[in-house]
């Protein structure tokens, strides 16, 4: 059930129920490792048969530990102000997205010093105009979009977004809402000069269930607490991503983030169980409801899960989490070809089952770059492709013999070169280091063009051999790699310099090659800036009309988010 709420003026107050906001973060990203129980005499025995460790898989990259940490698709992982900590001195300012794409300012009006003073009235101590603390929230994480938003504003509850987004509604001011800019495609900084919504300060933990497992929590909280939040409680957050050190949940569900965990519990379209949202006029939508089955009219909630701040602010999410697994194990593994890839995760999917949660696959032009740019060593012999296998349940002993049974069958039918594996957290997330740090080690590579695409398994890998064939000595490097069990490739193209002739090359290419099999332009990154004018490949006229009657109908004004995720209007 969904409750539609307005607002009075002057009324402020908080929700009386909230907890204690969470712990400021720890500088590790990690939990404490515990004592795994001992795995089978037969898996241990296959492990030191045929899985042994280097030591020197062990070696980190040079400099002090965590100084500019970076996780999985090589995002910032540390608190927003990071956000230029890898940037050597003197690096060239980023080029302001109006001056660098052609994008025209739309009618709205310009922030005025009554605006000001109004929205110091709605969020006291929460008005942020000075330059210098603008310049990060401005720019996108891969530093090649900036906007030149004069205001930042930082409430607290759903009311203060509310009195926020009526007065802009009135006085026709764009908005940008913001979590943790962690995004890939421009979708969480203003273009022009939109006023920047931060929910970095509504971070309550609301409820949580310790029986049901469900957790209902405000849109800035960011996801690493939420995981060691509720892991404490013996229950796990449903996507796991690299920025999680960062990224919000209310951006997760605003953008349907994907992630590592994706293969295991599936989208949030089906996790997320309520949201709270406050629309373009300042009316807050009530449906955070905390119900598994809920048949009543239509399903709200999903026309902002992956909206992108286009159609409404989330301002609190009710989240599904499963319990902890009691047993994790990790398998990398050398496969000769793409095909013996694909074999692999059939093979495995049929003999780990239940537990299979993770399915990842790099190519050899991956592994090489992160050793040269990272110094991580692989683990297992050169081969042409790797694989990351993750299981997760609740019987070490069990799963350490599903899997050791597995390897067994991979390694003697030629699946599989060569192989190793790992239940001690220190050495899993080892494991997960060479896959989870691939882009950082692209973007010490040169300036990057990044695809992320979603295409039929057995085409899946194509288009990274047709690329590389197509572009040639103009390319540095050409690489694959990404979530298999999702179908998700992350096409990167490395070069030493941005280049228009090299983009040309590549798009519309890319798009539509990936039109032709059927496929997505955007698998988990969104669509944001970047993306809006090819949303055609992957969306019939149909649809993209009715997503546009939907914005016109829910944000008249067209005040949120502008310039994202539709197609630009002529």
């Amino acid at each position: 059930m969904c409750i539609k709420r307005e607002i009075p003026l002057g009324h402020f107050q908080a929700r009386s129920q909230q907890l204690p906001a969470l712990p400021p973060r720890a500088l590790s990203t990690g939990l404490a490792p515990k004592e795994e129980p001992e795995a089978s005499v037969r898996a241990a025995m296959l492990r030191r048969q045929l899985l042994a460790w280097p030591a020197w898989l062990f070696r980190g990259p040079p400099g002090p530990r965590g100084a500019c940490a970076l996780g999985a698709e090589g995002r910032p992982v540390g608190p927003l102000a990071r956000r230029g900590c890898c940037s050597a001195p003197g690096t060239p300012e980023v080029p302001l997205t109006r001056g660098r794409y052609p994008v025209r300012r739309l009618p709205f009006s310009t922030v005025s010093e009554q605006d000001l003073a109004a929205f110091e009235r709605i969020v006291p101590g929460g008005v942020v105009t000075d330059p210098e603390a603008l310049q990060a929230p401005n720019v996108d994480w891969m530093r090649t979009l900036r906007g030149s938003s004069k205001v930042l504003l930082r409430p607290r509850t759903s009311e203060e977004v509310s009195h926020i987004l009526r007065h802009c509604h009135e006085r026709n001011l764009a908005v940008n809402p913001q979590g943790g800019n962690t995004g890939m495609v421009g979708g969480s900084i203003p273009v022009f000069d939109e006023i920047i919504l931060s929910t970095a300060r509504m971070n309550q933990v609301l409820s949580f269930h310790s029986v049901s497992g469900i957790l209902v929590c405000q849109a800035g909280c960011v996801l690493e607490e939420l995981s060691r939040y509720v892991e404490e409680r013996d229950f796990i957050m449903p996507l796991d991503l690299g920025a999680k050190g960062s990224c919000h949940i209310g951006g997760n569900v605003a953008t349907n983030a994907g992630g590592l965990r994706f293969l295991r519990y599936g989208s949030l379209r089906g996790t997320v169980l309520g949201l709270e949202v406050v629309l373009a006029d300042g009316t807050i939508l009530d449906c955070l409801t905390s119900l598994r089955k809920d048949n009543t009219g239509y399903d709200l909630k999903q026309l902002f899960i992956g909206s992108e701040g286009t159609l409404g602010v989330i301002t609190a999410v009710s989240i599904l989490c499963p319990p902890k697994p009691r047993a994790v194990n990790v398998a990398f593994l050398g496969c000769p070809g793409f095909a013996e890839v694909l074999q692999t995760f059939s093979t495995c999917k049929g003999m780990l089952g239940e537990i299979l949660s993770a399915f990842e696959f790099m190519d050899a032009v991956c592994m090489q770059l992160v050793g040269r740019h990272l110094h991580l060593a692989s683990p297992v012999q050169e081969s042409a492709f790797y694989v990351l296998i993750e299981t997760s349940g609740s019987n070490a002993g069990h799963d350490a013999e599903k899997l050791g049974s597995f390897l067994e069958h991979a390694l003697g039918s030629g699946l599989v070169t060569d192989g190793t594996m790992a239940t001690d957290q220190t050495k899993v997330k080892m494991l997960w280091a060479l896959r989870e740090r691939i882009t950082e080690a692209l973007s010490r590579d040169g300036y990057v063009f990044k695809y992320d695409l979603s295409l039929p398994l057995e085409r899946l890998y194509d288009i990274v051999t047709d690329v590389r064939a197509r572009l040639g000595p103009h390319a540095k490097h050409v690489v694959g790699y990404g979530h298999l069990g999702d179908g998700n490739l992350h096409l990167n193209v490395t070069a030493e310099a941005f280049s228009p002739s090299l983009l040309g090359a590549l798009e519309p290419h890319v798009y539509e090659w990936t039109a032709r099999q059927q496929g997505s332009v955007s698998a988990e990154h969104g669509v944001g800036f970047r993306k809006r004018d090819v949303l055609g490949y992957s969306k019939p006229p149909e649809a993209l009309q009715l997503m546009q009657q939907l914005k016109a109908l829910l944000d008249p004004k067209g005040i949120l988010n502008p310039y994202k995720m539709l197609p630009s209007q002529a």
